[in-house]
C-alpha cells in the first residue's frame, strides 16, 4: 500500500532564495510618538528608572523600553497622547527631562 502525501508542496525558485541570504534581517520596532514602524538602529530605547524616562541609545538596561524617533517633535507627540506611561506599564506621569536633554 502506497502512503498518501498531505499537504501541498511549493518550490522556491532560486531567486527568491538568493535575496533572503543577501538581505540580513533586522528588527522593526514602532515610535511611540508617532507610531510608524521603522528599523530600531533608527529610533532612540527609552526606559523607566524610578518614575523617570532615561534614554538608552547602547540598549543596555534591562526592563520594558520603549522606543521613539531621535526628534524633539515625536518625543512631545508622545508626551501629549501620554504613550510613554502605556508603552512601559508603570502607573503615573513619568519625568521626561532627561531625553529632552539628550535630544537636544
Amino acid at each position: 500500500m502506497m502512503a498518501s502525501r498531505r499537504g501541498t508542496v511549493y518550490a522556491c525558485p532560486d531567486d527568491v532564495r538568493r535575496c533572503r541570504r543577501e538581505r540580513p534581517a533586522e528588527p522593526v520596532r514602532m515610535c511611540v510618538g508617532c507610531r510608524t514602524k521603522t528599523a530600531a538602529s533608527g529610533l532612540l530605547r527609552v526606559v523607566a528608572v524610578d518614575g523617570t524616562l532615561v534614554p538608552d541609545p547602547r540598549r543596555r538596561y534591562p526592563g520594558r523600553g520603549a522606543w521613539v524617533h531621535p526628534d524633539v517633535e515625536c518625543l512631545r507627540l508622545a508626551e501629549r497622547r501620554r504613550a510613554f506611561p502605556r508603552a512601559l506599564r508603570c502607573a503615573g506621569a513619568l519625568d521626561t527631562v532627561a531625553v529632552h536633554a539628550f535630544l537636544t
